[in-house]
């Protein structure tokens, strides 16, 4: 049947199963946005306050749900505004379609109102990049793009469509959406045999868990594969969930901001089994001495990620779902009873700690687990809170923990949260930020209250860039240049101002009545919770330095005093 190209985008996004879009409209995608006022009752569609909220929240829903998510955008500024959420989607590898218009075909290259290349800007922060100028290529070209999005690593995929062809006629016959299969073609036998040779032979091995293992829907297969390895776990950000993080093998997260029983465990191990992860430089510290008395097995379905980092000694490629039920199918019980126990009495005698006097953020953030039962959906914004939120809330299913681990977006966790209600409407969803990353995209509380979408917004509110100030404290001399934010604003004012709900927190006993009324309330809101200036996250590795190099605020101590 002839349709319009517009008709036909609202027709291609059915066909994939998109229920809802994120987007911010504009003259240049005025036609699909009158197509999707006729299709309200089929797509719901989520004004953002932002373009850059509409691609945090499509990449929200899409890493709760799993399933691709969708943003739309004018030309120029409005196409140029998603480029940070598609970045952060593409450096955490999560599957999202982003929808752009642009000038019509005649005006193309002339530099028109409004007009900008955005194919072209986004091409090294996309899997891949299209602009459609005819629309007899338009259906085609949105199918190839959800593919593309969801096949093998995950990542987003523009799609920017010329405005004529938003209005040009073509024939449109409905095409079910093809099926995606697991990447298995570059698994070989012999890296599959060398593995298990070298799991055989290991006395300390330990697992290091990523991004992958969620991405693959692989927690059965890893807890099957860790109780049969006997091994501890460890994990990056964007693995937390993949393995449960109350089981006793689990011995927290590695890396810069790391438990000191991962990273000192880690580098006695003897065999580190890596699996979907790709070595970022904020867990593995100095590379030249990273897992110094380990062979390495990595499993990853991007051979593009063995040996950039880090130099492995077997390789894995293929989908971890996959290569896991291999490993597990052909493998043996192996028992490591002297090396676990070792590993366990660290773990009781180095256990994450803070001060316990006053309100601070694992505080909070362990009351929030002990009230939502740890069954919340958690986003962040980066800096300490972020890593309070991995360290103190223990996540035991995939995709409930939403960071920005690659690109360390301030201003994400806000329209990643909306995304993630709206995809997950049963669950509680709650957002930790600080006050700085607050400001980046504060405005998403009018998006959240606009559409009655119930999220919960805690702000760390130190009054300072809290992450950036403890580097200038410990490594830059107490010079605290332009991070102080010792201003008039009112965020409980701001909250209410957009419609939400909001309180303030000074004292512990405040935090759990509050929480408890928060997510009882059933709708927006915002609570600020106000926390000393120089808390600081503990565990850290300096800059540069060996994961043993780990230091805490009682070590900190005692080098002052030493001094």
């Amino acid at each position: 049947m002839q349709l319009t190209g517009s008709e036909i985008v609202i027709e291609c996004l059915k066909e994939q199963g998109v229920d809802t879009v994120f987007g911010y409209p504009g003259g240049a995608i005025l036609n699909i946005y009158d197509e999707l006022y006729r299709h309200q009752d089929e797509i719901t569609h989520i004004l953002t306050s932002h373009e850059q909220g509409a691609a945090h929240a499509a990449d929200g829903y899409a890493r709760s749900t799993g399933k691709v998510g969708v943003c739309m955008a004018t030309s120029g500024p409005g196409a140029t505004n998603l480029v940070t959420g598609i970045a952060t989607a593409y450096l955490d590898s999560i599957p999202m379609v982003a929808i752009t218009c642009n000038v019509g075909l005649p005006l193309l290259g002339k530099d028109s109102f409004q007009e900008i290349d955005i194919a072209g800007v986004a091409m090294p922060i996309t899997k891949h990049s299209f602009i459609v100028k005819d629309v007899n290529d338009l259906a085609p070209t949105l199918r190839r793009a959800f593919t593309i999005a969801k096949s093998g690593r995950p990542g987003p995929v523009l799609v920017d469509i010329v405005k004529n062809a938003t209005s040009d006629m073509a024939e449109y016959e409905y095409t079910a959406p093809e099926e995606i299969a697991r990447s298995t073609d570059k698994i070989e036998e012999s890296s599959i045999e060398e593995a298990l040779q070298m799991i055989r032979k290991a006395k300390k091995p330990m697992i290091f868990v990523g991004g992958g293992a969620v991405s693959s829907g692989a927690s059965k297969e890893l807890y099957d594969f860790v109780q049969k390895v006997d091994a501890p776990v460890t994990d990056s950000l964007m693995g937390k969930g993949a393995y449960p993080g109350t089981d006793s093998k689990y011995v927290g997260m590695l890396g810069m901001h790391g438990t000191k029983t991962a990273n000192l465990s880690l580098t006695e191990s003897d065999l580190l089994i890596v699996v979907g992860a790709r070595f970022s430089d904020r867990v593995t510290g100095n590379t030249a001495t990273f897992a110094k008395n380990a062979k390495i097995i990595q499993i990853d379905i991007d051979e593009a990620e063995i040996n950039k980092n880090i130099l492995v000694d077997v390789s894995i490629i293929g989908d971890v779902k996959a290569v896991l039920e291999i490993l597990n199918d052909r493998m043996e019980q192996f028992y490591h009873k002297e090396w676990m126990d070792k590993v366990m009495a660290r773990k009781d005698a180095l256990p994450l700690s803070y001060n316990t006097e006053g309100l601070t953020g694992p505080y909070v953030m362990e009351k929030l687990e002990e009230i939502t039962n740890g069954e919340a959906i958690i986003a962040t914004e980066v800096g300490q809170h972020q890593m309070w939120a991995a360290q103190y809330y223990h996540y035991n299913q995939p995709r409930t923990l939403l960071t920005s681990g690659g690109l360390g977006t301030m201003g994400y966790g806000l329209g990643a949260a909306i995304g993630a209600k709206t995809g997950n409407p049963d669950k509680t969803v709650v957002n930790i930020a600080g006050d700085g990353c607050f400001r980046m995209n504060m405005n998403e509380i009018a998006t959240a209250t606009r559409s009655n979408i119930p999220v919960i917004e805690i702000v760390f509110n130190n009054h300072v860039l809290g992450m950036v100030r403890q580097w200038q404290t410990l490594f830059y001399g107490q010079r605290y240049s332009h991070t102080v934010l010792n201003d008039c604003v009112d965020f409980v004012k701001l909250a209410e101002a957009m419609g939400a709900k909001a309180f303030r927190i000074t004292k512990k006993e405040e935090v759990e009545p509050v929480l408890k009324e928060a997510i009882a309330l059933n709708a927006p809101v915002l609570i600020d919770c106000v926390i000393d200036s120089d808390d600081k996250v503990f565990p850290m590795v300096p800059p540069g330095k060996n994961l043993d190099d780990a230091f805490d605020a009682k070590d900190l101590e005692r080098q002052q005093e030493g001094n």
